[in-house]
């Protein structure tokens, strides 16, 4: 099992939803709008009058064997709109209850 973090820009909410449902990944908890700055290129988003974009963060866990084809598709969408950002960092999950 993997845990995949994914933070964007709100308006990829819908297309990260979509990659999710589309792919079985039923579970997940959603942060809401979270505010940051990109480690290697594109605008902060935080919600002020300078940098008013936001962002939103996903927390799904994933089988291993489809932890590869979401990280594809997710990287897809970010390749399709660079501006806006996307970013998905995986953890390898070793206990659930």
């Amino acid at each position: 099992m993997k845990a995949v973090f994914i933070a964007f820009d709100l308006a990829h909410e819908e297309k990260v939803l979509e990659i999710l449902n589309n792919m079985s990944c039923r579970g997940y908890t959603a942060f809401g709008t979270v505010q940051g700055r990109g480690s290697h290129s594109g605008e902060p988003h935080l919600g002020s009058h300078a940098w008013p974009s936001l962002a939103t963060a996903i927390l799904t866990m994933v089988p291993d064997e489809k932890c590869d084809n979401l990280l594809a598709r997710l990287h897809e969408l970010d390749k399709s709109k660079p501006k806006l950002g996307l970013r998905a960092f995986v953890w390898q999950v070793t206990d659930t209850i």
